[in-house]
């Protein structure tokens, strides 16, 4: 069984960073594709970034439009660990941000229905 859970979340100013942490345990491999969602009260889940293996020690990442240039998605395979730096945050960024993991694959995943794991979630609210 594969467990996440996020850290990192808060509450911050308009333009402010964050950066949070998911860190995996459980039977997965290690360069499996792993995202970032976030869910706004009375809105649907939406993708946010993901990451997975592109090469033998390659990865590849993409982020939402509504992220790129402020958001950033990395790993640590050694640590278990997947981060989302966050940048200049909006108040519209405010949400609940989940974790999700693959059990394997090797292309871009965006949609929360491809995923097989997810953790329990982490607030971040942005005060303008």
């Amino acid at each position: 069984q594969v467990q996440l859970v996020e850290s990192g979340g808060g509450l911050v100013q308009a333009g402010d960073s964050l950066r949070l942490s998911c860190t995996k345990s459980g039977r997965t491999f290690s360069g499996s594709p792993m995202g970032w969602f976030r869910q706004a009260p009375g809105k649907e889940r939406e993708f946010v970034a993901t990451t997975t293996q592109s090469g033998s020690n390659a990865y590849t990442a993409h982020h939402a439009d509504s992220v790129k240039g402020r958001f950033s998605i990395s790993r640590d395979n050694a640590k278990n660990t997947l981060y989302l730096q966050m940048n200049s945050l909006k108040p519209e960024d405010t949400a609940v941000y989940y974790c999700a993991a693959r059990d394997g694959g090797f292309r871009i995943f965006t949609t929360s229905r491809e995923y097989d794991y997810w953790g329990q979630g982490t607030q971040v609210t942005v005060s303008s």
